[in-house]
């Protein structure tokens, strides 16, 4: 049903620092979120349609569904029979594709510019309008299944990951792996999909990230037209299960056929929407990149080329996400160190953070590092989308990132130590070991 007409609202624009050039911020009378990103350099857009909907969104029995839904998203529609939006996009030279995160779900298409509205349509269309049709969705089911056997089951390093997070996070959504696990995938049905669909893809419920070579209102004007007249849903946030404070320890060993053990160490943190401290954030992220931001950083400088105990070692943080996340620390021991001996190297790194304030020249080396691998980055109109989009979609304002610069200059020695002391302490730290089967204690 089509709306008499349609009224939209012009919430921002400004020219920014990372995303530097023109960014315009709209939203329809439907709920549609629209933001367009200027970048003349080449005769080439990027669209993403962004659902704030992912695994972090699913229950108890359920696991898998956002997953499973974003393969059945490419199955046809009223209009458009089975195969054809691949084909479609095919013949239009477009590259497309979709991924389910823990936060969202994203679908997107990078094309030349004046073909935008066959992206436009296409994504609109099934929007609302998708077929789930009983026979294809169990066929797929076995799809899924296989995938997940292939890229987890049968890769000790992804088990060993997928058991980690299941162990570290009692209580969060965070806890439960986006392909699902094993037999959730087997026990969903048609029905649970219909659901999910009809629940979570609506426009009030959506993202529309475009950039490259475009005009705002020209792009508008394509929203409006095939965007515009889909009906928006009743949404109700998904029940909230925090996690709850942890107070020792957790360590957890696997036994799987590999070649290599290895050891992933994590530690609970807040991100941009939970910490009460925004400064912390950044510092956490500065700390990560002490440790892991290049072969000059002392991870790899100490552990790989310095002590030669690790043949591989690195740290990951990521400030962005909706619920309290994890600092993890991962790294193969080389033939002649031992797990035990690696995971004590790991911690006396830690702990000169927590003793010893970081001197100013390294410091500034990482932030500029940090900083640069940002800029460098969105060199790249697909990756300038995926900031937008991400942040829009865990309930921030993209704007954020344009802050992101000065933050992370403004983080002080003195704060790399206080967020090490705070955070990477043993009460919230959980270790997993993959033991290799037939491998020396």
């Amino acid at each position: 049903m089509f709306y008499k007409y349609l009224q939209f609202t012009i919430l921002f624009f400004s020219s920014t620092n990372l995303l530097a050039g023109q960014v315009h911020e709209f939203t329809l009378d439907n709920g549609l979120k629209l933001i367009v990103k200027e970048d003349h350099r080449a005769p080439v857009a990027v669209s993403q349609v962004w659902y704030k909907v992912g695994a972090s969104y699913e229950q108890e029995g359920k696991t898998g569904l956002s997953h499973m839904l974003e393969h059945m998203m490419f199955k046809g529609t009223e209009k458009y029979a089975l195969g054809e939006f691949n084909r479609i996009m095919a013949v239009n030279g477009a590259s497309q594709n979709a991924f389910t995160g823990t936060d969202y779900t994203a679908y997107f298409q990078t094309i030349e510019t004046s073909r935008l509205p066959i992206s436009f349509e296409m994504e609109a269309d099934r929007m609302r309008g998708l077929i789930l049709v009983e026979d294809e969705f169990v066929k797929e089911r076995e799809v899924v299944k296989e995938e997940r056997r292939t890229r987890t089951d049968d890769m000790p390093t992804s088990l060993l990951y997928e058991y980690f997070r299941a162990t570290a996070f009692q209580t969060s959504p965070y806890q439960n792996p986006i392909i699902g696990w094993m037999s959730d995938i087997g026990n969903l049905q048609l029905a649970d999909l219909q659901a999910w669909y009809q629940r979570w893809y609506a426009p009030n419920n959506a993202t529309v990230v475009v950039v490259g070579d475009v005009e705002p209102q020209v792009v508008l004007k394509l929203a409006k037209q095939y965007f515009g007249s889909l009906k928006p849903s009743e949404l109700k946030a998904p029940n909230s299960r925090p996690e709850v404070e942890q107070f020792g320890v957790k360590r957890i060993k696997i036994k799987r056929p590999a070649k290599l053990p290895d050891l992933i160490i994590g530690y609970k943190t807040p991100t941009l929407t939970t910490s009460s401290e925004e400064w912390e954030v950044y510092a956490l992220e500065v700390l990560s990149y002490l440790l892991d931001g290049g072969d000059s950083t002392r991870l790899p400088k100490n552990l790989v080329r310095g002590q030669q105990i690790a043949s591989s070692v690195g740290s990951n943080y990521n400030l962005f996400g909706r619920l309290d996340s994890l600092f993890t620390i991962e790294g193969v021991p080389t033939d002649k160190h031992t797990i035990a001996e690696l995971e004590t190297a790991i911690y006396a790194q830690i702990n000169q953070l927590k003793n010893t304030l970081v001197d100013k020249k390294e410091l500034d080396m990482v932030k500029t590092k940090l900083r640069a691998s940002q800029v460098y980055e969105l060199d790249s109109l697909f990756y300038q989308g995926m900031k937008i989009g991400i942040l829009e979609t865990i309930g921030l304002d993209w704007q954020i990132f344009d802050d992101y610069l000065a933050n992370i200059k403004s983080v002080t020695a003195e704060q790399v130590q206080m967020v090490a002391r705070k955070y990477l302490i043993e009460d919230h730290l959980t270790v997993a070991i993959l033991e290799p089967i037939g491998a020396k204690k």
